[in-house]
């Protein structure tokens, strides 16, 4: 879209990425981590005028792909106790508090390795992999990415269908930006 994403602003005053957060700490998650790549600096900065609570990983090998900030999050989370790792993307931020929630439930109750949200053949956000496939994550192909390990681990216990459409919200361009906007008047 040619500007960070994460510093592009929804309603009620909040950016792509202050959603996100304030969403997480909504449903309760505790420890929320923010990876950050390229324009780095400036995305720290505008997030640090809301107040919100949140740690930052700086991934400098951001131009390797998604995996090489999903590597660099948990490199930042992975300590004991740690049964799990919730992840959206920056071009999700509508989902839902609810939708975080169930999730989090979700896994609690089965402790499926991947629980996702779904709406017949779509799959959302946010995703939880659970500590079992830490180190899969670690080694995987830089190319291929996360993807073949979350389906590879993927089950019915861990599909959830949500009617959240904000789960499958996905704003990459500014068209698709343009219509979240007009439509939040």
């Amino acid at each position: 879209m040619g500007r960070a994403k994460a510093t592009l602003p929804l309603d009620a005053g909040d950016t792509f990425l202050t959603r996100i957060v304030r969403t997480f700490l909504d449903a309760g998650v505790d420890d929320v981590v923010v990876v950050v790549g390229h324009d780095a600096d400036a995305i720290v900065r505008s997030f640090s005028e809301s107040g919100l609570p949140a740690r930052f990983a700086v991934n400098r090998q951001y131009d390797r792909g998604q995996l090489s900030s999903l590597v660099a999050g948990l490199g930042v989370v992975d300590r004991p106790g740690v049964a799990a790792v919730l992840v959206t993307l920056v071009d999700v931020p509508l989902v839902s508090a609810a939708t975080v929630r169930a999730v989090i439930e979700c896994y609690r109750r089965t402790r499926a390795p991947v629980v996702r949200p779904t709406s017949g053949a779509r799959h959302g956000h946010p995703l939880l992999i659970a500590r079992s496939l830490f180190d899969a994550l670690r080694a995987a192909d830089p190319i291929a990415g996360a993807k073949p390990i979350v389906r590879a681990h993927a089950s019915p216990l861990g599909d959830l269908e949500i009617a959240d459409e904000g789960s499958f919200t996905d704003i990459d361009t500014e068209e698709e930006y343009r219509k979240v906007i007009d439509g939040a008047d």
